[in-house]
């Protein structure tokens, strides 16, 4: 399985914000329509994706809902008939949900910036630090910190769990 370090953050000045990503990024913007439908399994989450109505991914992960930097580690795989996919997963476990979301991607060396605009919740933020099969998660979360004082996220503004659960409250 692939690892990565995660923060997710909830935004009020989301301008302000992706000019100081613009300032550092090695790349992007790359913008995103995205689709996931969430299933509930025993444990960890599964989602299957949608990207701009072209490409499709079934996305596992296993991470801890806690606020800070945490660890995730994850498997994709693309897929090529997700409708179909969708009604065998539908059959097969429960539907949690469906997240919508526009995702405006950067990257900064080895992380992802996400710049969310989720329907029904608002506008977040993510960092995805990929890790290196040779890298601890200590070094990945030192990177995460580091972009989070740059940025000026503030750690009152991390929030906790998945978008498809803050949708179900």
């Amino acid at each position: 399985m692939a690892r990565n370090i995660e923060i997710k953050a909830r935004l009020s000045q989301r301008s302000e914000l992706e000019d100081r990503i613009v300032s550092i990024a090695d790349s992007g913007p790359i913008v995103l329509k995205q689709v996931d439908q969430f299933f509930r399994v025993p444990e960890g989450r599964l989602k299957l994706r949608q990207i701009n109505d072209e490409h499709a991914e079934l996305i596992f992960y296993r991470r801890s809902d806690s606020a800070g930097p945490k660890t995730s580690d994850y498997s994709r795989v693309p897929i090529v008939h997700p409708d179909q996919l969708s009604q065998l997963l539908g059959s097969a476990l429960e539907p949690l949900g469906i997240v919508k979301k526009t995702r405006t991607l950067y990257l900064v060396g080895q992380t992802r910036i996400h710049l969310d605009d989720v329907e029904d919740l608002g506008s977040y933020l993510e960092l995805e630090v990929v890790l290196e099969s040779s890298q601890t998660e200590a070094e990945g979360q030192a990177i995460a910190h580091q972009l989070m004082e740059k940025l000026a996220i503030d750690a009152k503004d991390l929030v906790v769990g998945a978008y498809v659960d803050h949708l179900a409250k």
